[in-house]
C-alpha cells in the first residue's frame, strides 16, 4: 500500500511546485482578484453616468436611512432622475443599516469589494472538487476561476447596480456545501430568504426531500428573522407583506428584456391575458417538476452543489420576475457541472453553460430587431437566450442525474 501512495503522489508533486508563504498567497489572491475585476468597476465604477450610478444599493441604503430617520420605508424613493422604491422584505432594510452611516461615494466602492469576496468565497466552497487538485495552490486557483465568473453578465451586473444577488448565492452555497458547519443547516438558506424571497424554493425541495431538520432551520430563521423585524418595524412590515409583496409594478415593467424569467418570455411573446396566465402556469409546474426532480437525484448522490444549482434555476425560472443579475446561481451551476473536472463531458457542459453567459446574447437581440439586422425570430431568440440558456442548464444537469455514482473526491 506504501509503495501505491508513493506512486500515486509523485506525479503531483513534480507538477505543482511548493506553495509560497500564506501571507504572499494573499496577497497573489488579492492581487489576481483585483486585475480580473479591473475591466468592469472601470467601466461600472468610474466611466459610468452618475445618474446610474450603483442604483441598486442606494435603494437599500435609502431604506436603511428611512429606518434611522423614522420614515416609511417602502414610500421613500431615490433621487431623480430613477426614483425606485424598496421592493425587498424589511430584514433586509435592518441588515443594511450599517450603509446609513457611510457616504454613498464609499458605499458603491465598499459594495463592490464585498461582491468580489463574495464571489470568490463562492467559488472556494462550490468548485471544491476541482479546486482540491491544485493542493497547497488552491487559493490562488480559485481567484483565477473567479475571473471568468466575474466576467459572466449577470455577476457584472452585480457589480453595475450594486446588487445583493452574491451575498445571497454565498449563504445558500456555504450553508449546504460547507463541510463543517458551526450551524444549523439551513439557517442561512434561511436568513437569504428573509432578505430576498427567492430562496425560499429551497423550503420546497426539503419539504419534497423529507429533511426535516434542515427544512425546519430554515423556516426557524426566516420566520425569527421576519416576525424580529415586524416588532421592530411594524408599519413597514404591514406595508410590505400587506400591499408592496404583490405589486408587481413596483419592480420596473416586467416585460422589459431584463426580466428573463418564464413569465418575462411569455410578457413579450404572448398570448396575453387569461391565457398567457394560464400557460405560464402550466410552464412553473412543468420545469418546477423537473428542476425538484433534478435537485432530489443531486441530493441522492452526495453532490450538493447540483443541488443547489438546480435550486438557483427554480428560483430564477419559477419567480415571476428574474432580472439578468438574478443569474448569479450560474456559478453555482458551472461547478456543478465541472464537478472534480476529471469527465471530459461534463467539464465541456459546464464549458458551454460559462460561455453562453459570458456572451451578452439579451442585449445583441434587442439591437437585432431595432437595427433589422435579419429575421425577427433570430433576434428574439437572442433577446430571450438567458431563459432558454437557463433551460439548457437544467437540461444538462438532469443528464447528469442519469449517469453512474458520483464521482470520488479529489485525491491530493
Amino acid at each position: 500500500m506504501t509503495s501505491v501512495r508513493a506512486v500515486q503522489t509523485r506525479p503531483v508533486a513534480r507538477v505543482l511546485p511548493r506553495a509560497p508563504h500564506p501571507a504572499v498567497q494573499v496577497l497573489l489572491v488579492v492581487a489576481v482578484l483585483a486585475l480580473a475585476e479591473l475591466p468592469v468597476a472601470w467601466h461600472y465604477l468610474i466611466t459610468w453616468p452618475q445618474d446610474q450610478w450603483q442604483v441598486d444599493v442606494e435603494v437599500y441604503r435609502e431604506a436603511a436611512r428611512s429606518i434611522v430617520w423614522g420614515r416609511p420605508v417602502y414610500e421613500q424613493m431615490t433621487e431623480p432622475p430613477q426614483l425606485l422604491p424598496f421592493t425587498y422584505p424589511p430584514f433586509a432594510a435592518v441588515v443594511a443599516l450599517p450603509l446609513a452611516a457611510i457616504p454613498f461615494g464609499v458605499v458603491g466602492w465598499l459594495w463592490t469589494a464585498l461582491q468580489v469576496a463574495a464571489t470568490y468565497l463562492t467559488v472556494v466552497v462550490a468548485f471544491r472538487p476541482l479546486l482540491e487538485r491544485a493542493g497547497a495552490w488552491r487559493w490562488v486557483a480559485a481567484a483565477l476561476l473567479s475571473a471568468p465568473v466575474l466576467w459572466m453578465l449577470p455577476v457584472a451586473d452585480g457589480v453595475r447596480f450594486g446588487q445583493v444577488n452574491a451575498f445571497v448565492v454565498l449563504l445558500c452555497v456555504a450553508d449546504l456545501g460547507v463541510r463543517r458547519a458551526r450551524w444549523a443547516r439551513g439557517t442561512l438558506i434561511g436568513l437569504a430568504t428573509a432578505i430576498k424571497l427567492t430562496p425560499g424554493v429551497f423550503l420546497l425541495h426539503l419539504a419534497w426531500s423529507r429533511r426535516w431538520r434542515e427544512l425546519r432551520a430554515v423556516a426557524v430563521a426566516a420566520v425569527a428573522a421576519t416576525a424580529g423585524t415586524f416588532v421592530l418595524l411594524p408599519q413597514d412590515s404591514l406595508a410590505f407583506w400587506g400591499g408592496a409583496l404583490t405589486d408587481p409594478t413596483r419592480l420596473g415593467p416586467n416585460a422589459g428584456t431584463s426580466n428573463q424569467s418564464i413569465r418575462g418570455v411569455l410578457l413579450r411573446l404572448g398570448p396575453d391575458g387569461t391565457a398567457g396566465t394560464a400557460l405560464w402556469l402550466v410552464c412553473v409546474l412543468l420545469v418546477g417538476a423537473l428542476g425538484f426532480t433534478v435537485a432530489r437525484r443531486f441530493a441522492d448522490r452526495g453532490e450538493r452543489m447540483g443541488e443547489v444549482a438546480a435550486m438557483g434555476l427554480m428560483a430564477v425560472l419559477l419567480s415571476p420576475v428574474a432580472w439578468i443579475h438574478h443569474y448569479a446561481w450560474m456559478t453555482v451551476v458551472v461547478a456543478a457541472l465541472v464537478a472534480d473536472g476529471r469527465s471530459r463531458r461534463r467539464t465541456a457542459m459546464a464549458g458551454v453553460v460559462l460561455a453562453w453567459f459570458l456572451c451578452r446574447f439579451p442585449w445583441w437581440g434587442v439591437t437585432w430587431i431595432q437595427d433589422r439586422l435579419g429575421p425577427v425570430w433570430v433576434g428574439r431568440l437572442l433577446q430571450n437566450a438567458y431563459l432558454l440558456g437557463a433551460l439548457v442548464a437544467l437540461g444538462l444537469l438532469w443528464q447528469v442525474t442519469r449517469e453512474g455514482r458520483a464521482p470520488r473526491p479529489a485525491t491530493r
